[in-house]
């Protein structure tokens, strides 16, 4: 059967105790990696939560036994991000509850029991590469805002607060953290939240940790907030800054979507709360409650991961209130990002988002990863919160996203139909099947991980009412059909003649649209990109994107497809292309369709397909 990369239980795991979070991972100077992990025997927020250290010098395939940070027995110490210096030192920062407060009071005049963001934000630091740890710990002074004089304690005795974005050391010599505020726990535990910033302008030069200054940013007494309509949950900032010295920020909201801000005075003044946008301007990227990271990698480029929808929200999804809006972190996507100049200063653009990673339990939440980058090659670490794992990134997806906005080729690999005018009857290819029967071993059955794609143009008339466009099933309800339908959408359906799935795409703009329909039998997953872009359901729907049962066998049925003369430019992959392939299928035709514009070329000739 296919081994997946991007199948979460391929990775390699990082041992820790049940719970398990914030797996990140700086690379020490004698080469190992060091992981900070918060750990503990029972779930996420009880007590015994403890940080420990790991190292591993093989990439992750073997790890040292762990080092604690703080007793196990002691005070909770939660959620520690890890700072190499230049001079080698490594800094662990994290919440630590030094008063063993036990309870805490929700707005609605309730308490809650869990205690582990909330307290001193302090740090240790290790001079020996990870192995041991300062036996002292110090307190980060961070500055009173209005949202802590709002918490009901008045931000005097108590604060709620804590951190997942990585520190970082800017071009000034500066070293600055993200830092989240909590002014009320209440519904989704933190009701309110809003980010700020601790910089040190001395850190990396002072070797006495007592003598290391802390300023805590922007100016005055408001951090970056949720834009407007996105409620009041503004939290988890990650953080880059960009070739021109600016500063930009992306953080999650409960509103649907992330919001993002540009700072071009080292973090002092930000730019108004706004969505995160493929492009100035341009549609914002769709993201639940989760955590959603910016990096930056060698060459100036940037990665983005985050999970494309818009997880429910209360306006549209009152199960929000039972704690919904924290699932779906399953699976991960990637976007490659790059500079642009304005005159405000660099700006960042998007690539459409490949899958990084997914799980076959839909109910997995793989999140707060982080990026290891280490002579040319990337992995990825993630917690679905009782397993850790460290994954490297195949370079080819890495260069498919950074490389989208110039392709304009059309992909081989896997091609076994090409039909430039295919109406009326077409021999069908056979796709390889998604579930195999093996005749050894305990398992009957295997996931092949297959998929398959079908690429094509439909011309704008069909979307005038609902045209079958390709029609390949059988007389037993096995194989596939594409139609339009009302609204400019596309239904695409598959089968087996034992079940059946179907998925309406979102609207098509006016005009002759490019699609293609991508079915993954990886994470079983059914992508539609129109017109170069990956659908994300838009405004009207929390997702743009469908599952389908791991229990269908195929998608084969009639081996002649009835086909309309309205599809165009037909071709078959006998495989799951990736989104960024897609993009450049469609850039190509759009460089072919000028070439016939302007030259009057005739349409290539189709090919035979694979036989059945």
């Amino acid at each position: 059967m296919l081994v997946d990369p991007r199948c979460a239980g391929e990775g390699l795991v990082i041992p820790t105790r049940n719970y398990s979070d914030q797996p990140y991972v700086v690379r020490a100077d004698d080469g190992s990696w060091v992981c900070l992990v918060t750990t503990g025997v029972g779930h996420e927020g009880e007590p015994g939560q403890v940080v420990v250290s790991l190292r591993s010098t093989d990439h992750g395939r073997t790890w040292e036994a762990p080092v604690l940070l703080e007793p196990a027995d002691g005070p909770e110490a939660s959620y520690a991000v890890a700072l190499k210096t230049p001079a080698g030192r490594i800094y662990a920062f994290y919440n630590h509850n030094t008063d063993r407060v036990r309870e805490v009071l929700r707005e609605d005049g309730g308490v809650f029991s869990r205690v582990d963001s909330l307290g001193h934000y302090v740090f240790k630091f290790s001079d020996d590469h990870g192995r041991s740890w300062s036996p002292r710990r110090y307190d980060v002074t961070v500055r009173i805002f209005e949202i802590d004089r709002g918490n009901p304690y008045g931000g005097e005795s108590l604060r709620f607060f804590w951190n997942v974005g990585r520190p970082l050391v800017l071009s000034d010599g500066n070293v600055i953290l993200p830092h989240s505020k909590v002014g009320a726990m209440g519904v989704g535990f933190f009701a309110q939240s809003e980010g700020v910033f601790l910089r040190s302008a001395n850190l990396l030069t002072e070797p006495d940790p007592e003598k290391i200054v802390w300023e805590t940013l922007p100016d005055g007494e408001a951090g970056l907030r949720p834009p407007p309509g996105m409620g009041r949950v503004a939290e988890e900032h990650s953080l880059v800054e960009l070739n021109d010295g600016s500063l930009y920020t992306v953080y999650r909201t409960v509103g649907g979507y992330p919001a993002c801000g540009y700072s071009r005075d080292g973090g002092r003044t930000w730019t108004p709360p706004d969505l995160k946008r493929f492009s100035p301007g341009g549609r914002p990227f769709k993201q639940p409650r989760a955590a959603n990271f910016v990096w930056r990698i060698s060459g100036g480029r940037y990665l983005y991961w985050f999970h494309n929808h818009g997880g429910p929200v209360p306006t549209r999804a009152p199960r929000w209130l039972a704690g919904e809006a924290y699932q779906d972190r399953n699976p991960a996507w990637l976007c490659a990002g790059r500079e642009i100049d304005s005159p405000q200063g660099k700006l960042l653009v998007w690539s459409e988002p490949e899958i990084l990673l997914y799980d076959d339990e839909p109910f997995a939440r793989l999140s707060y990863p982080d990026l290891i980058e280490e002579d040319g090659r990337l992995w990825v670490t993630e917690t679905q919160k009782t397993v850790a794992r460290v994954h490297e990134i195949p370079a080819d997806l890495i260069a498919l996203l950074l490389n989208q906005h110039r392709l304009a080729v059309h992909a081989e690999r896997g091609l076994v139909l090409h039909a430039a005018r295919p109406a009326g009857e077409l021999a069908m290819p056979a796709f390889s099947p998604f579930r195999l029967r093996r005749l050894e071993g305990g398992d009957p059955c295997g996931d092949t991980r297959a998929g398959f794609s079908l690429d094509f143009s439909v011309a704008d008339e069909a979307f005038g009412g609902e045209t079958s466009l390709l029609d390949a099933f059988d007389a037993n309800g096995s194989g596939l059909l594409m139609r339009t339908r009302a609204g400019r959408r596309l239904e695409f359906s598959m089968g087996d003649s034992r079940q059946r799935v179907c998925w309406l795409s979102d609207p098509f703009p006016a005009g002759d649209a490019r699609a293609t329909i991508i079915v993954d039998g990886g994470p079983r997953v059914i992508l539609v990109v129109a017109n170069g872009h990956l659908q994300d359901g838009g405004e009207e729907r929390q997702f743009g994107w469908a599952r389908f049962s791991p229990t269908l066998l195929h998608a084969n049925g009639a081996a002649i497809a009835q086909v309309s003369p309205l599809l165009r430019g037909l071709r078959l992959y006998d495989r799951a292309l990736r989104v960024s392939e897609a993009v450049g299928n469609h850039a190509a035709d759009g460089v072919r369709d000028a070439a016939v514009a302007r030259e009057g070329d005739a349409p290539a000739r189709a090919s035979s397909p694979r036989p059945r």
